[in-house]
Order: C-alpha cells, then sequence, then structure tokens
C-alpha cells in the first residue's frame, strides 16, 4: 500500500516544523462515500482516502498536510486518535472498496501509524485489528491505545514505545453483533468506557498497566450509544445515543464516573440522530453533531436543510444548552481548540470543515477548510 503527501505539504511543514509549535488537528477525509438523496454511496471515481493536518495555531485554522492513507466513514467520528504529545497519531479504517466490486465497501481491519514529527508527516507502521476497526484512544502516558472493533465484539489493546505499537491481545465484551464503537480512557489511565451501539450499552474496563479487562459493568445510557468522551477532570463522561434514524428526537447521556459502580445521571434530547459528541478542554462544556434530519432524502417528512452544532454546559451534573448554530449537511465530528475558544465541525456532503469561535454564550462562523474527500473522523491530543 502506498502513502503518499499532497498539496501544500511538504514545503509548508519543512518551512514551520509543524510539531514544535503548531496545536493540531487531525481529520480523516473517506472518498468512498457520497450523499445521493439521503442514501450513501461509491461515487464513479471515488477519491482517495486521506487525513488533513490542520495547524490551529493560526487564524485562520490551515491544512498544512494532506495524507493518503485508509480511513472510514462508517463508526463513530473518534476513528482519529493524537498523542499527548502530538508526535504521533492513530487512525483506523472499519471499511475499504470490495475488490470484487468498486461500488461496495466491506469490514476492513487496520489502524494506521501516522509520524507528526516527520517533515512531512508520514505513516510509518500499520497493524491489524479486529473486524471494523472504529474508535480508537490513546492514555495521556502514550503508553497504551484500545481499538473498538465493530464487526466482532471485541477491544484491540496495543502497547506504545515511542510512537511504535505493539500488539498485546483482545478484551471479547460482547457477540460479533453488539457493535463495539467508540472508546475512551479516563485521566488517570485506569478505566476506559466502550460504547455499543448493537445492544445499547457502555461496557467499563479496568486497566492496570498492559492489563485490560472487561469488569462485566454495562451502563444503559439509551438508544445505540456511539460516541464518548471523558472530561479532563476524571469526574464525568457523556455519549450520544444515535437511536434508529427514524426521524425521532435522540438523547445524550451524563456518566459519573467516579461513583462506584459508575452510571447515568442525566439524559437529555438533542434532536435527530447526534451522531458526533466531543467534550471540551475545559472539561465544563461538549458539543454535539446533530444530523437534524440533513441527509434525509428528498420528501422525507423529517428533512431539514441544514444540520446543528450544540454547545451544553455541564453543571452540577447536569447538562445546560448554552450555544447552537446551524452547519452542514451530514455532519460528523466536531474539535476543540485547547483554549475551548475555536471549534470545528465536519461536514460530508460540502467536504468542509466548518469554523466556529465560542465564547461561551454563542457560536460565531469563522469560515471553512476545504479537504478531499469526506470529513469524517477527527482527533486532538488530550489536554
Amino acid at each position: 500500500m502506498k502513502y503518499r503527501v499532497t498539496g501544500v505539504a511538504a514545503g509548508i511543514l519543512t518551512m514551520m516544523s509543524v510539531a514544535a509549535s503548531a496545536q493540531l488537528v487531525v481529520s480523516a477525509n473517506d472518498g468512498k462515500g457520497v450523499l445521493i438523496n439521503g442514501v450513501n454511496v461509491v461515487p464513479d471515481k471515488p477519491a482517495a482516502d486521506n487525513v488533513s493536518i490542520i495547524n490551529l495555531n493560526v487564524s485562520p485554522p490551515k491544512v498544512v498536510a494532506t495524507i493518503e492513507m485508509p480511513t472510514s466513514l462508517v463508526g463513530p467520528p473518534s476513528s482519529v486518535a493524537v498523542a499527548k504529545d502530538e508526535s504521533f497519531a492513530l487512525v483506523t479504517a472499519a471499511t475499504k472498496l470490495d475488490p470484487a466490486d468498486p461500488k461496495k465497501v466491506i469490514g476492513h481491519n487496520i489502524v494506521s501509524v501516522l509520524d507528526l514529527k516527520a517533515s512531512p508527516p508520514k505513516v510509518i507502521a500499520t497493524h491489524e485489528t479486529g473486524a471494523g476497526a472504529s474508535g480508537v484512544d490513546i492514555n495521556r502516558e502514550g503508553t497504551l491505545a484500545l481499538v473498538a472493533n465493530r464487526l466482532e465484539g471485541t477491544v484491540s489493546v496495543f502497547m506504545i514505545a515511542g510512537n511504535k505499537l505493539m500488539p498485546a491481545g483482545k478484551v471479547t465484551i460482547g457477540d460479533p453483533k453488539s457493535g463495539p464503537s467508540a472508546v475512551a480512557f479516563t485521566p488517570d489511565g485506569k478505566m476506559a468506557l466502550v460504547t455499543r451501539d448493537g445492544d445499547h450499552k457502555v461496557s467499563v474496563l479496568a486497566i492496570n498497566g498492559p492489563s485490560v479487562e472487561y469488569t462485566k459493568r454495562d451502563v444503559h445510557a439509551g438508544l445505540k450509544p456511539y460516541p464518548v468522551g471523558v472530561s479532563s477532570s476524571g469526574l464525568w463522561a457523556a455519549t450520544t445515543n444515535i437511536g434508529m434514524g427514524g426521524g425521532d428526537s435522540d438523547t445524550m447521556s451524563l456518566i459519573d464516573i467516579k461513583a462506584v459502580p459508575p452510571r447515568v445521571v442525566d439524559t437529555i434530547s438533542v434532536g435527530q440522530t447526534p451522531e458526533g459528541m466531543t467534550v471540551a478542554p475545559d472539561g465544563k462544556h461538549v458539543v454535539v453533531t446533530v444530523m437534524n434530519g440533513s441527509n434525509k432524502p428528498a420528501g422525507s417528512p423529517f428533512l431539514n436543510p441544514h444540520g446543528l452544532a450544540s454547545v451544553y454546559a455541564v453543571q452540577g451534573m447536569k447538562f445546560r444548552k448554552v450555544a447552537e448554530a446551524k452547519v452542514g449537511h451530514w455532519c460528523q465530528g466536531a474539535a476543540w481548540s485547547k483554549d475551548s475558544k475555536t471549534l470545528l465541525v465536519q461536514c460530508m456532503v460540502e467536504q468542509e470543515i466548518q469554523v466556529f469561535g465560542f465564547d461561551g454564550k454563542s457560536l460565531t462562523p469563522r469560515g471553512a477548510i476545504k479537504v478531499s474527500g469526506g470529513p469524517a473522523g477527527i482527533g486532538t491530543a488530550p489536554r
């Protein structure tokens, strides 16, 4: 498999030595899927899957590198994990084009290691995971990574030394239809949460060094929990429950992870299909990307002309809505700047990442960043 850097990447990265100073956002862009009248189809001439590396330390934020590599729309937008020191990123691919039929996609099972300190950045390794490699996370120590495998009911475990991954087995948390989707470490690295959209559970993993164990504690948050994120304080986690896509208003749940055992303490309605959810570095806010029917076919009673990005504060272990903005169509993930004042939202149909300013009370549009293919997964370093 070949990987290459395109666009303005090499020259800009060589001059600015991005890894030394920038806050980086890594966007995984899938060229295999486009939306045609509410249906996800493979285009006649699909673009190559790729990742865009975005510098958030400039205004407006800019793409400084585009690297062709396997990515996937399928799965929650947490298919990218960036190491705390921004030295490398992990990108999963849950699907690939079917070699026997280029108009179809089939399951895939890889995670790629992207060296962000190289000039230009480059893929330095690819590892097999389980079937349907989806959500991925790296602990803050940079010693362990977990990958949720949607098509086999497992979580792959990798030890990390520097930017080298070493497979360390799998943890079975359900049957192949349980659909492990997203995974998130707690800040102390002693626990991880795994969403299961196939059987409507959030599983708790106990971690002790390289040992990862399924505790058999499952939190029941809502219908089809999908993305999950943990606050920087380690006090709570949030997950959105994407529902069945039938036009109903779906939900977001708050999980008290300091409680013994962890439990849901608040659930609110957020709108049609909350595809992505990202916790802000300030530990006080979450953003939810709501499809809002923007992905429905013409004539559907649930069709809306735009999606939504909704920001909620977490106060007294309750959600409180503080801001909302209209976004594009079929939007996926979101990422925050480290000061929680800039928000990026991935929109598949527009093939762009929309930029907003956030002042704690409102979201202000600040342009958009064009990418190649549909932006479907996104990650930044934990704070």
